[in-house]
């Protein structure tokens, strides 16, 4: 038994040393132009241990999208009886999404944030794969808050709530990095769309 907790422990480091690697040379010389070969190197490792982790090299960039899910869902299950959704969506970007930001391998990227989020852009297989993440992503946030909220969210409007939010976040986000921003400025400009979205939610 200690030894397969020990494996599982090793294979999670290892796992996260690649996301890790792969976003830091993704930022400073482009996704694009990154190899697999070139991840496993900095990381360390075998080739055949990227695959063991990863299909595709974009499947990288979205490693951390059941997380995401899993976390949301843990403060939708913490929220006070009384707290209203627009304060339970807000609790789910800072201790969520922003913090991961914030401490992720590019919290400190500034200018090599801008340039991973225009060079994935750019490229059709992300962008495919990012609108299903997305949507997936939304979906299981949208269903948990149904969940909790019975009687005042149906499907529709759960789904319009989450959107909006979300929808916010990443069209103010974009604007910011094409502005050159450091990581605080680009996330104070996602707070500011959030403020204007939550208006909205606030009429739930």
């Amino acid at each position: 038994m200690a030894d397969e907790t020990r494996r599982e422990r090793k294979k999670l480091q290892t796992r996260q040393l690649l996301i890790d690697t792969a976003l830091r040379l993704f930022a400073e010389q482009g996704y694009e132009r990154t190899t697999i070969a070139q991840i496993t190197q900095a990381a360390d490792v075998a080739k055949k241990t990227f695959f063991n982790h990863f299909p595709t090299k974009e499947d990288v960039l979205f490693a951390d999208t059941d997380q995401y899910v899993q976390a949301a869902i843990e403060v939708i299950g913490e929220r006070a009886p009384e707290e209203h959704v627009s304060d339970v969506m807000l609790e789910i970007y800072e201790r969520v999404f922003a913090r991961r930001l914030a401490e992720g391998p590019l919290s400190g990227a500034g200018e090599d944030l801008k340039r991973l989020d225009d060079t994935v852009m750019k490229v059709p297989a992300v962008q495919a794969k990012a609108l299903h993440v997305l949507f997936d992503l939304q979906q299981a946030i949208a269903d948990a808050l149904m969940k909790a909220y019975p009687r005042v969210l149906d499907p529709v409007t759960a789904a319009a709530a989450v959107g909006s939010l979300m929808g916010a976040a990443q069209a103010a986000g974009r604007a910011s990095l094409r502005q050159g921003p450091s990581m605080e400025e680009y996330l104070t400009s996602i707070r500011r769309a959030l403020d204007v979205a939550l208006q909205g939610l606030r009429s739930l």
